[in-house]
């Protein structure tokens, strides 16, 4: 069975599953405890590249949905959430400094 289709883990790869247990994710309930988001800031900060598809696949996989839906029916939520935490893309890392 490939990480793909384990249960719980739906979207998610073997690459995110080793990020989110170097954060202590080690099973999918404790991915569906979490906060999403709180858990891409995480990720973010340790690795700088993780970008926005990571962030659908973690609210995928804790909905059972397909992260391309949760891209296009939510990416302005995301947007305005990441926005608050001082991580939207495309942002000048200057304007992040100041707030």
């Amino acid at each position: 069975m490939t990480a793909r289709s384990e249960p719980g883990w739906r979207g998610l790869g073997p690459r995110s599953r080793e990020q989110l247990a170097a954060l202590g994710i080690q099973s999918p309930e404790q991915l569906r405890r979490a906060d999403a988001y709180a858990l891409f800031q995480q990720l973010k900060a340790r690795w700088p590249a993780a970008g926005m598809n990571l962030l659908y696949a973690l609210m995928g996989a804790q909905e059972d949905r397909d992260w391309r839906a949760i891209a296009r029916e939510r990416r302005s939520e995301a947007l305005m959430r990441l926005d608050d935490l001082g991580l939207a893309p495309g942002r000048p890392k200057r304007l992040r400094q100041i707030k």
